[in-house]
């Protein structure tokens, strides 16, 4: 019989403090709670995990040895566990080849559907073309009513220059009696003579018949005839219409001369040689080294280092020698502001000299000598260097001064013009993954196909429909299938793997999610969690980390952890029903849930400032869905930009605002204009910070101490202790990352990475130094009792209170503090840390750096596994440097941040093609009376409450 619950007992895995607890199971349950305290420990690191390994251990000998043996969770014990999947945010692919049509399978069933069903069309001229049998042609001109008159024609020669004697001669030899040339009746004994430079266009006739049934053998005969001659075409002219038809046994145009290949699925694959575009490989865009990043700052001279991959090399280096031999040739100076160079000096510097000589002057071992060269360019310079190098570190340094262009050849769309020039109905399969998924749910189901089609076609829509209608349910018909899945968010990646889940209706699993609700709006959630019941419904058991008020008040059960974070947190505060936890005296989450606990909005707005004076105003907006648009972002105040999922928040904040203001930054003006838009207004900002969720290092080398920098004066405090002066150790003696201190058996990295060929590499503990990173000699040195593994192994916390009276240490770690962290380690890998984990790291550098009072902070999505108490840190964190003068754009849909706004700028009213434009901008409170606004729709309550509890 199957076990009704799910029992955890003595779980101690990280912060975990030997709970035990039992969960429901087939139901819906949330984790929730602070941040760091223990949710994700327990769902992921001990769940999931051993379910993982009880069903790698159930596998054979033979397979385990590809797969590895997991670490046992440490745990006394769990039964009820089923078979688990995990769905978390890290999953992303950021393979510019991967997209979301990859990603969910639909694009390979759309390559099923084109080569099945779709019709080939010449891509020169766009005519249909058909390849069909000579019974196929028999038929076809038999199914014409008795009595039509037809004459069958070859086409020798289509439209092509020259006289043609010896074709001419060859149609007289085989016994044929009319030509027809030009579109005029001859007979073939007459002496022609074409006139050599013009086009001509010269057909055999072969026949003239009469259709009726008693001629097949003759037609068929006639045809065979036909096509023997002109390698597979026949021409069929019907006189009394003048219509004319054009038979192929080839898929091929005749006018054109263009043959089309054999249609297969790998025809439309942009990772295949047959389909992908010979011009960017199937990646839809080419890299270039852009001529506004090798010069950022036009306003410098060459000799001030205006080219910045050179910077200056002094005029006794071979390149300042060059390079003063060609500004010498072509009559400028280097001391000249590149800016103010005439155009063709620039183009020189920048792409060289072309053909013509260069008298070089220059020193070798003390000579002079002279030679002449072609003046190669800075430009054509890197793309060899980049091209020619072996070097990934010198790539990646090249690569700074790249930038992407959408093909000339295919225009973005990765595949062959014939692949492109294959239609079902009146698209192409790249034109079909351009839509929106909702728009394609509309389209699908009329599509314009005969009879012989969707008999072959609809199953293969069916399995399609299916698949895109599991995506509308996430709350995801605003994406399209071309839309590369490196730029999906954490939580639209999950989402996108959910709803595969749901596709493939297993049964008896247990399913663990950690956050889908993240980059959701308030009006889409509803459909999120009907996904998660549905997958309930199936027979499943659902757990999901989440803070989402709408999910945790959906769930059937609900289990709070803290009631702290970190060593303050790991156990079990409430576990019950939803109404018992609104209930508890002792649950934070409860607490907020019941509004017992609620984050204020402020008493009074910041005033945006003479908006039109200072502010920032991006104009004619257009990248991705933005629909041309203006729009002010005022200085000084915290502007939180809304809108439902996919309406162009994030191309406005970050492919628009970020972009435009750090190139005019960089060219030190106060405006810019670019392709997809212009940005006016910068006098008043002097720097730019985009504070993203990208992870703060790739290696296990960095963590929050490195990257905040508080590691620094750290080492500097255990090299001036009198044992280390002694010894005659360094602040580098400290350091993980240089030879001397630290271990060498494993690089300082306290972890030995195992290259597993084609699975992922893994990480396992360095026996030597047992993960501490530093040599024996370098661990003897001791302040206050600890080494300096142990103070890299404290929490954020711990150590604020070790390091109480350095000012320098105390300082930085407070910032940390501040932001919601005090519960990670100063050690801790950047790659254990979340999204918004490593967000917040970033904000603490930030906080502890010297505030200009000009800086604009853009973050997106802050609140990322955020619980109610830690975005009251974030918010008290933001306000701070909104205080010193700066200015804060946050992309946001979580309703405590936006009723914190001094201003709100909404987009939308929908996601994909249908949004992209500003529905409305002002106050939280003149956002909240605009019908027009779903984000004011669900803002309008919010405030009521607040107002009905200040009067009373």
């Amino acid at each position: 019989m199957e076990p009704k619950i799910l029992s955890i007992r003595g779980a101690r895995m990280h912060n975990l403090k030997n709970i035990s607890v039992d969960l429901p199971r087939n139901q819906l349950v949330v984790f929730t709670g602070l941040s760091g305290s223990g949710k994700s420990t327990l769902a992921f690191d001990t769940l999931y995990a051993e379910g993982q390994r009880r069903y790698v251990e159930s596998l054979s000998t033979y397979a385990r040895q590809f797969l590895g043996q997991m670490d046992k969770p440490d745990v006394d014990s769990l039964e009820g566990l089923s078979p688990a999947v995990s769905i978390e945010q890290k999953t992303t692919s950021k393979n510019p080849r991967s997209t979301v049509g990859t990603v969910t399978e639909i694009y390979d069933h759309l390559r099923l559907l084109y080569a099945r069903c779709g019709r080939p069309h010449c891509p020169e001229c766009g005519s249909e073309i058909q390849a069909q049998s000579i019974e196929d042609m028999v038929n076809s001109l038999l199914a014409e009513p008795e009595g039509t008159k037809v004459i069958l024609l070859a086409p020798v020669v289509t439209d092509r220059k020259g006289r043609h004697e010896q074709i001419l001669a060859r149609i007289r030899k085989e016994g044929f009696v009319r030509l027809r040339i030009n579109g005029e009746m001859y007979h073939a004994d007459e002496m022609l003579s074409l006139e050599k430079n013009k086009r001509h266009t010269i057909e055999v006739v072969i026949d003239r018949l009469v259709m009726k049934p008693a001629i097949r053998r003759r037609l068929s005969d006639s045809i065979s005839t036909a096509v023997k001659l002109t390698d597979g075409f026949l021409l069929v002219q019907y006189p009394d219409s003048q219509k004319e038809q054009l038979f192929s046994e080839h898929a091929a145009c005749h006018a054109c001369g263009i043959s089309m290949p054999q249609i297969s699925t790998q025809l439309f694959s942009f990772n295949n040689p047959q389909g992908a575009c010979q011009e960017c490989g199937g990646l839809g865009v080419n890299q270039f080294f852009d001529p506004a990043l090798v010069v950022p700052d036009q306003s410098k001279s060459i000799i001030d280092g205006a080219i910045a991959p050179w910077g200056w090399r002094s005029e006794s280096t071979y390149t300042g020698q060059m390079l003063s031999s060609v500004a010498e040739h072509f009559g400028f100076s280097l001391k000249t502001p590149f800016e103010e160079l005439k155009p063709q000096h620039q183009n020189v510097v920048l792409y060289g000299s072309g053909g013509e000589l260069i008298r070089f002057h220059y020193q070798k071992e003390k000579r002079e000598m002279t030679s002449e060269i072609h003046f190669e360019g800075v430009i054509p310079q890197l793309d060899r260097r980049f091209h020619e190098t072996q070097s990934p570190m010198i790539r990646e340094e090249l690569a700074k001064f790249m930038n992407e262009q959408v093909c000339s050849q295919c225009g973005g769309a990765r595949l062959k013009p014939e692949a492109l020039a294959v239609k079902v109905g009146n698209w192409s399969i790249y034109e079909l993954t351009c839509f929106s998924i909702g728009k394609l749910l509309e389209e699908l189901p009329v599509f314009p196909l005969n009879s012989r089609e969707r008999k072959i076609g609809e199953p293969i829509l069916k399995e399609i429909v299916d698949r895109l209608s599991f995506l509308e349910d996430v709350g995801l018909g605003y994406l399209s299938l071309d839309r590369r899945s490196g730029t999906l968010s954490g939580g639209e990646a999950q989402r996108i793997r959910l709803a595969s889940q749901i596709g493939s209706r297993l049964a008896g699993v247990l399913y663990i999610l950690d956050e889908p609700s993240i980059g959701l709006h308030q009006r889409d959630n509803q459909k999120l969690i009907n996904t998660l019941i549905e997958l309930r419904d199936l027979g499943n058991s659902v757990i999901v980390v989440e803070h989402d008020t709408d999910t945790i008040l959906a769930a059937d059960h609900v289990l709070d952890m803290g009631p702290g974070a970190g060593v303050h947190g790991g156990e079990v505060v409430y576990c019950g029903d939803v109404q018992g936890l609104l209930e508890s005296n002792t649950s934070v989450t409860g607490a907020y849930l019941s509004d017992r606990l609620r984050i204020e909005v402020p008493e009074k707005r910041r005033a945006a400032k003479g908006r039109k004076r200072s502010s920032l105003m991006v104009k004619n907006a257009c990248t991705n869905n933005l629909k041309n648009v203006d729009v002010a972002f005022p200085l000084g105040v915290m502007t939180c930009v809304t809108g439902v999922s996919g309406s162009g928040k994030s191309s406005l904040v970050i492919e628009t605002l970020y972009r435009l203001a750090r190139k005019a930054l960089s060219l030190k003006r106060n405006s810019y204009d670019g392709l997809d838009g212009g940005i006016s207004g910068l006098d008043q900002v002097d720097k730019i910070v985009d504070i993203d969720q990208s992870p703060i290092g790739r290696t296990p080398r960095s963590n929050p101490a490195t990257y905040t920098g508080v590691f620094t004066p750290i080492r500097d405090l255990f090299a001036k202790l009198p044992e280390s002066r002694a010894r005659g150790y360094t602040p580098g003696r400290f350091s993980f990352n240089v030879k001397g201190g630290r271990c060498e058996a494993c690089g300082g990295e306290g972890l030995i990475k195992i290259a597993m060929h084609f699975l992922p590499d893994i990480y396992v503990m360095c026996e030597r130094c047992q993960g501490k990173r530093y040599n024996i000699e370098t661990l003897d040195i001791h302040y206050k009792g600890k080494n300096i593994h142990e103070v890299l192994n404290m929490t954020v916390e711990e150590a604020l209170e070790f390091f109480q009276n350095i000012p320098t240490i105390q300082g930085r770690l407070q910032t940390l503090f501040d932001v919601g962290l005090s519960y990670i380690k100063l050690g801790q890998s950047s790659v254990t840390l979340s999204g918004g984990e490593a967000q917040r790291v970033k904000l603490a550098r930030e906080l502890s750096g010297r505030p200009s009072g000009k800086t604009l902070y853009i973050l997106d999505e802050p609140t990322t596994g955020l619980h109610p108490a830690d975005i009251q840190h974030l918010l008290n964190v933001l306000e701070r440097l909104v205080e010193h003068g700066n200015t804060v754009v946050v992309i946001e849909h979580n309703l405590d941040v936006v009723k914190t706004a001094d201003w709100i700028i909404d987009i939308g009213p929908e996601g994909g093609d249908g949004g992209g434009m500003i529905v409305a901008d002002g106050t939280p409170e003149t956002i909240a009376e605009n019908n027009e606004s779903y984000t004011g729709r669900f803002l309008k309550p919010v405030l009521e409450r607040q107002l009905e509890r200040e009067t009373g």
